[in-house]
């Protein structure tokens, strides 16, 4: 998939973060980006700075998605490129006990569901729209090739810690259907791909006090930082011109192998 100005891609999450940079990247090269994101002030900034556009949405609903989608269509045309960087992590462990009374209690349901809705049938349910507008495009090379779906999970997936049995399962989904959802597509001449990144530099690592986040620096092998949402954005932008990455779960953590916590 050459990136190109008659190309058309799909962020979401694309207000900040590694969704944020993802979008960058993509309208530094040509693309027009649609900004799929529920924070309506730094989306709406983040899309004027990159010359994009933005959407509210809220991707746990599937009347937001559809209203997102014919938005953007509408407006810029129909999507070449998604890239899914909407989610949100949690930490609880599968017990907890209660400090007053000592008693055992089970990880909630809703704070589970919750992580599942956003992080894994977000997920799912913009792949399944992307993949039916680009199903209707016709091929742009001589692979017969009409568009590239790329997904975040994380390390997690495989390297769950203490407190991420929510977090490693939805992200774990994510992992799991990256191959099958490929297979789905090929014939349509769509690719998908997913990238799991380590420790990165994101608003949510922000939040942490510094000694934890340089802690967590020197828990990586090499290079021994957190990653540039930056190294993100570049690797999604290869991912759509490396016409031979399909099907694919990719590392990007400098070698680490998360411990128990």
């Amino acid at each position: 998939m050459q990136l190109t100005k008659d190309v058309i891609a799909i962020v979401t999450g694309g207000a900040s973060g590694l969704g944020g940079a993802t979008a960058e990247a993509l309208a530094a090269r040509g693309v027009k980006v649609a900004i799929f994101d529920l924070n309506e002030a730094t989306g709406a900034a983040t899309a004027a700075k990159i010359g994009g556009k933005f959407y509210k949405c809220d991707v746990s609903s599937e009347a937001s998605i559809d209203a997102a989608f014919a938005a953007a269509r509408r407006e810029l045309g129909a999507e070449r490129i998604l890239v899914n960087c909407a989610g949100i992590g949690v930490a609880k462990r599968i017990t907890r006990k209660d400090k007053e009374t000592g008693k055992i209690e089970p990880h909630d349901l809703a704070t589970f569901a919750k992580t599942i809705q956003i992080n894994l049938v977000g997920t799912f349910l913009m792949i399944s729209r992307a993949a039916a507008g680009m199903q209707a495009l016709a091929p742009v090379n001589a692979d017969g090739e009409r568009g590239v779906i790329i997904n975040t999970a994380s390390v997690a997936a495989t390297d769950g810690q203490i407190g991420q049995v929510a977090y490693s399962a939805s992200k774990g989904g994510v992992l799991g259907m990256t191959l099958p959802i490929a297979r789905d597509l090929a014939q349509s001449g769509i690719r998908v791909c997913t990238i799991m990144p380590g420790l990165f530099n994101t608003p949510m690592m922000a939040s942490l006090p510094d000694d934890a986040k340089r802690s967590l620096s020197a828990s990586v092998p090499f290079p021994a930082r957190l990653g540039d949402p930056a190294e993100y954005a570049s690797l999604a932008c290869h991912i759509c011109e490396n016409g031979m990455l399909n099907g694919e779960s990719i590392r990007l953590d400098g070698a680490i192998r998360m411990a128990p916590r």
